[in-house]
């Protein structure tokens, strides 16, 4: 025990040399995902629909990795193994992927149309099945590999107004844990990051409703909403070696939301 004890140091969190994918990592939080992998040691392969990727590009090489980036509509299945097949091109491996690409709509239940509900699940679960299964062929050969999912507070509640997002944060919980179960015996972890509420353009108008906003910092401990950065060191520690014992987890970063 004592020489297990004395075998460990931070170099366990450092991703030197690593391969990270991450998906929607050209704004909010899959940028500080892709920021703070790089800032750990790791050269970055973004993902996106939209090309508007500068501003994630210059804080990627200001901390002296490597950004290269892909633009691809997740939906669509071809993209898919492109993703994976262009990475390699460029890297040579896969050691992380971060499956940060996602979408919502708001509508009220019964008025919920099955457009918006197919364009949701098809975004937020689907995608990210086929792609972590595309990129898990690349992690078997290689026996190590790394993939976070991004859940939700909604992997644990039902919420209003979000359906199809509460039936695929759901899901994605599950699939963490299927995946994990299968994938464990060839050193390839999964778990995932469940954010609480978060400060990004996509809270903005929540955060501009004085009645919901004071309602949502009533119910979190902390006081506040979370600030991006408050997600990265998650990131970087399930990205890592220090977290090689930890499987099919699904870990809340929410300022005590699930607490209360």
């Amino acid at each position: 025990m004592g020489n297990d004890l004395q075998s460990f140091s931070l170099d366990f969190f450092s991703l030197k040399d690593k391969v990270a994918i991450v998906t929607g990592g050209n704004s909010g939080l899959g940028q500080g995902y892709a920021v703070a992998l790089a800032k750990a040691g790791a050269d970055i392969f973004i993902v996106a629909r939209n090309d508007n990727w500068a501003q994630t590009k210059q804080l990627i090489e200001e901390t002296g990795r490597r950004a290269e980036f892909f633009q691809a509509d997740l939906t669509k299945r071809e993209a898919l193994k492109a993703v994976t097949d262009k990475c390699l091109e460029v890297y040579g491996k896969i050691d992380i992927l971060v499956n940060n690409a996602g979408t919502i709509r708001r509508a009220p239940l019964l008025e919920y149309n099955e457009e918006d509900w197919d364009a949701v699940i098809e975004t937020n679960l689907n995608s990210l099945y086929l792609l972590s299964q595309e990129v898990a062929k690349v992690m078997v050969k290689q026996k190590s590999g790394k993939i976070i999912n991004i859940a939700s507070m909604l992997s644990f509640q039902g919420g209003k107004f979000v359906p199809p997002y509460t039936a695929s944060k759901h899901a994605v919980a599950g699939l963490t844990k299927a995946f994990a179960n299968e994938l464990a015996e060839y050193n390839i972890q999964i778990n995932a990051i469940a954010p609480g509420y978060v400060a990004t353009a996509n809270t903005a108008p929540i955060r501009a409703d004085e009645k919901r906003n004071a309602e949502i910092l009533s119910r979190i401990p902390a006081g506040r909403w979370a600030d991006p950065s408050d997600l990265m060191g998650v990131a970087v520690f399930l990205a890592s070696r220090a977290s090689d014992y930890m499987n099919g987890h699904i870990l809340a970063i929410d300022g005590g939301w699930l607490a209360r």
